[in-house]
């Protein structure tokens, strides 16, 4: 997982850069009394327990995980499109729930304007049924997966084809690039296409 082995890396970073720096800090204090008796002191404690906790995607909420896989390049427009359709509440309830995600790459290739236009303060109702079509409730993972009709939040159902010969699974068209990302809520699975649901209105 891309981003979430990024988004470690700077937990793990932060860690060692504050050890290093009381480390440091302890080896530079100077010795006030030469006479002083020798110190008795115990050697230094490990790492408190706090500082030792990873936080991994499965610790994050649906909300909190598409905001830190954005901060590390990641499905910044689908949490542009979360966040004017105001559902950071939605997918930070306990769910659980399982979203097909489409990457940055799959709503740039969506027809000139109609992001733009979905993002328009006029075009929540529509941009809210966007999303809601890339939500299934409960936690399916790719192994649970089975070709047939899955019903979505926004009420429509999906298209879910399992290959189990070129061990594809699509969705509508859109083809599942990267699956299982755990969140605490739910279950991620990274999608190449915007899905539209049933008569989607034209932007």
């Amino acid at each position: 997982m891309k981003f979430s082995q990024k988004f470690i890396a700077k937990v793990l970073f932060n860690i060692i850069s504050v050890g290093s720096l009381v480390a440091l800090s302890a080896c530079a204090e100077p010795v006030t009394q030469e006479t002083a008796p020798p110190v008795t002191e115990a050697p230094p404690a490990a790492p408190p327990v706090a500082d030792t906790r990873i936080e991994t995607t499965a610790d994050l909420n649906l909300a909190e995980l598409t905001q830190a896989a954005a901060r590390e390049g990641q499905f910044q427009t689908l949490t542009r499109a979360v966040e004017a359709a105001g559902l950071q509440d939605q997918l930070a309830t306990p769910g659980p729930y399982t979203v097909f995600a489409p990457t940055d790459a799959a709503f740039e290739a969506l027809p000139t304007g109609t992001l733009d236009n979905l993002l328009r303060p006029e075009n929540k109702d529509q941009l809210t049924k966007l999303i809601a079509y890339h939500v299934i409730p409960g936690q399916v993972t790719s192994s649970q997966l089975t070709s047939g009709e899955v019903n979505t939040v926004e009420g429509s159902p999906v298209a879910v084809d399992v290959d189990d010969a070129t061990q594809t699974i699509t969705v509508n068209d859109a083809r599942v690039t990267q699956a299982d990302i755990p969140a605490s809520n739910g279950i991620v699975h990274v999608i190449d296409q915007v899905i539209l649901p049933p008569d989607f209105p034209e932007t």
